[in-house]
């Protein structure tokens, strides 16, 4: 009876302990919050807006990356840290507009009907089979 009272008062006590919900976490997500973290943080100090950041990073957490942007950027303002521009700027490739012009497509086609066809070569004969 009493090891149970025991049992019972120490699941309660430990029930509501940040610490054993800690342990229970997968370490491989905590590390990827920490990883996204640490992402968010090096593009504020890179001058990087968070907007570049998620397109560079798409596999990072948005969240974690903003939750280091963030804090990078309170930082650097406490303490008077001027942000150092990267020397090779990666930025996203811009979308290219493609304009179609049909008419054109249409001359191009008209153009080259036969030419587009390949001729077969005289010399592609199957091979007899008995001979392999």
């Amino acid at each position: 009876m009493t090891a149970r009272l025991l049992l019972l008062a120490m699941v309660l006590t430990l029930g509501g302990c940040d610490a054993v919900t800690a342990l229970l976490a997968d370490p491989k997500v905590a590390q990827r919050i920490a990883d996204s973290k640490a992402i968010g943080s090096a593009c504020r100090h890179g001058m990087r807006s968070i907007e570049d950041c998620y397109a560079l990073n798409e596999k990072a957490s948005k969240a974690a990356m903003f939750d280091g942007w963030k804090e990078m950027d309170q930082y650097m303002r406490d303490n008077k840290i001027e942000g150092i521009v990267s020397a090779k700027s990666d930025k996203p490739p811009q979308p290219v507009e493609e304009i179609i012009d049909e008419k054109a497509a249409d001359r191009t086609a008209k153009d080259k009907p036969a030419a587009s066809k390949p001729k077969p070569k005289s010399s592609d004969k199957p091979a007899d089979k008995a001979a392999h």
